[in-house]
């Protein structure tokens, strides 16, 4: 008997699993990378201007893995400059593992770490009720949109943060991808309780148009290998599973005639390509620069 279906993240254990065999199947992060090594120098390139310290704010910063990758185009843009980052993370888990990287990461003499662990909310929260809300010359919200029950409220909170010349920097899953399609049509049968909710940079543009903000946009193509999720009784393929649905044990939870149609649905052209005997899932992202 199946149970009723649930949130991936009623278990941090199995949801970080499950993300990191995502990181491990998918692109995600090489398509990040090249984002930041090609177009992120031009973004950030006006944002120190002037100053001999550069403030930055890292909204689920996660492992680290990305923002010490940012910071090291900051450093090379400002050489010697003293460079504050304050990073938002509700993990404890990933935060361990974020500051794991900064200590064995060289170079990183005139940067300043401060961690919170407490989710996008909570900052705010905390910042209204100390009535100092400081200002940041670059903010970064990398694929934690998500996890954030009111977005438009967010998006503008953290923009009226930002310095005369700073940017804020969002990054998650594209209008164009798989994802998009997935969501759209099963969204409403997954158990997203109040713990996610699904939005795509299509979601994004109009957010941002109707709050009468400026943006670029940047498509970041990026895929993932689901070919174990068609494989019965793989456990990588089961957790895959959970990823793409946000529901714990999907498999066995699932009412059979949902996963049959899930299932279809990600082998279809809107969602994937079958490429030398793979399920490639189309995992592309969107980078968006707003400006203050």
């Amino acid at each position: 008997m199946a149970l009723p279906m649930r949130n991936l993240l009623i278990d941090p254990a199995r949801y970080l699993q499950s993300f990191r065999l995502f990181l491990a199947e998918s692109t995600e992060h090489q398509s990040m990378q090249e984002f930041v090594e090609k177009q992120l120098p031009a973004v950030i390139d006006s944002i120190g201007n002037g100053k001999s310290t550069i403030n930055i704010l890292s909204i689920g910063g996660g492992a680290g893995e990305i923002d010490l990758l940012i910071l090291s185009k900051v450093q090379a843009r400002y050489p010697g400059v003293t460079i504050n980052t304050d990073v938002v993370e509700p993990s404890a888990d990933q935060i361990s593992k974020y500051k794991e990287r900064v200590a064995k990461t060289s170079n990183l003499e005139n940067v300043k770490f401060t961690w919170h662990e407490e989710t996008a909310y909570e900052y705010e929260s905390r910042m209204n009720a100390e009535k100092k809300p400081k200002k940041w010359d670059f903010i970064h919200m990398i694929q934690m949109l998500y996890y954030v029950k009111d977005i438009p409220a967010t998006i503008q909170y953290f923009h009226s943060l930002l310095e005369t010349q700073g940017k804020l920097l969002i990054i998650l899953v594209s209008g164009t991808s798989g994802w998009e399609t997935l969501w759209k049509k099963y969204g409403c049968s997954f158990p997203l309780d109040d713990l996610c909710s699904y939005v795509s940079s299509a979601d994004m543009k109009k957010i941002l148009d109707s709050a009468g903000l400026k943006y670029q946009f940047y498509e970041l193509p990026s895929q993932m290998d689901i070919t174990s999720c068609f494989i019965e009784g793989d456990k990588d393929g089961e957790l895959l599973l959970d990823f793409l649905t946000e529901t714990y044990e999907f498999s066995k939870n699932a009412p059979p005639e949902l996963k049959r149609q899930v299932m279809e649905e990600l082998r279809k052209p809107q969602c994937s390509e079958e490429r030398d005997g793979k399920v490639v899932f189309n995992n592309n992202l969107s980078a968006i620069v707003v400006e203050p």
